[in-house]
């Protein structure tokens, strides 16, 4: 097994910064893949950026997220470790770079990427960052989704294995899926969710929504139990527990704020007010991420 190389510093900049400024800054021959049996023939694979889920059936592969493009022979290296199958189908839980970068470079190889389709609409038009204003180019051909869905639930099969495609209305971002391999016990939660125990992102110029966040780890209580193995966005991975701890901050901080918002307080005044202070405590690296967070949880209540 290979061995990760993962700073804070680069996982911050992933998260907050945007996907071209990650990438700048990324020794990418230094960057090595790890990978975790979950299990059932289903593995997790950490490098830089989002974590990948592999789940192994007869006659192929289905692998959640693709993380840089620069990576991605090092991902098709630990993938024929695991198994010398073709993948069939990728899943992009959202739109960011740091988990759909590789897209083309697998599905030339004759994979299906599925998504929702915001995404797809995502990465034709090109985004802008609401917390930063960093903008990400568009990009087409092989790097947008062939197949795409629009809501609830859509279940794909290879091999034996079946992964449930979740659409989350909206979190993260507006085209958020978690998937679930109910064979194995794995919930895959792209973005919505992180387990290093830091605010997550939330995307409001692109969809999210901390009502959605709030949603998803909802559902997640309701199907976990406690042998239930969880590969979040960024970060080792995770529990039912670590899942409840992350559900409770996230409701907090969406009754805390939303109530100021109702109140007229302005997106300035909320930041003052500081109504996060004793979470900022254990979930914010710095003062920024604490201010950025707050802001991020207003505009999910003014977002158009």
């Amino acid at each position: 097994m290979y061995k990760t190389t993962l700073t804070a510093l680069a996982a911050t900049t992933v998260l907050f910064a945007g996907t071209a400024m990650a990438q700048q800054q990324v020794d990418w021959d230094k960057v090595q893949i790890k990978t975790t049996d979950l299990g059932n023939k289903t593995y997790m694979l950490e490098g830089q950026g989002g974590n990948i889920t592999i789940a192994v059936g007869t006659d192929g592969i289905i692998m959640v997220d693709t993380q840089f493009a620069p990576l991605s022979d090092k991902i098709k290296a630990a993938i024929k470790a695991i198994s010398p199958l073709p993948i069939k189908y990728i899943i992009n839980t959202h739109f960011h770079g740091d988990h759909t970068g590789g897209n083309a470079n697998f599905q030339k190889d004759g994979a299906t990427v599925i998504a929702q389709d915001n995404i797809r609409i995502r990465l034709i038009a090109g985004t802008t960052n609401g917390t930063t204003g960093n903008k990400t180019a568009p990009v087409s051909g092989d790097a947008i989704p062939k197949e795409t869905y629009f809501g609830g639930v859509k279940t794909i099969e290879v091999g034996g294995r079946k992964a449930e495609l979740h659409h989350v209305y909206n979190a993260h971002t507006d085209g958020d899926t978690w998937v679930y391999f109910p064979d194995a016990n794995v919930i895959c939660t792209g973005d919505v969710m992180n387990n290093r125990h830091r605010y997550q992102q939330v995307d409001f110029a692109n969809g999210g929504d901390i009502r959605g966040m709030i949603r998803a780890t909802n559902d997640w209580l309701k199907i976990a139990n406690d042998n239930t193995k969880i590969v979040v966005g960024h970060g080792g991975l995770a529990n039912k527990a670590n899942v409840a701890e992350y559900n409770a901050m996230v409701k907090a901080a969406r009754e805390r704020i939303e109530k100021l918002v109702n109140e007229g307080k302005t997106e300035a005044e909320v930041v003052a007010a500081k109504p996060l202070a004793d979470l900022d405590k254990t979930w914010a690296d710095n003062d920024q991420a604490a201010a950025n967070f707050a802001k991020q949880v207003y505009n999910s209540f003014k977002r158009s």
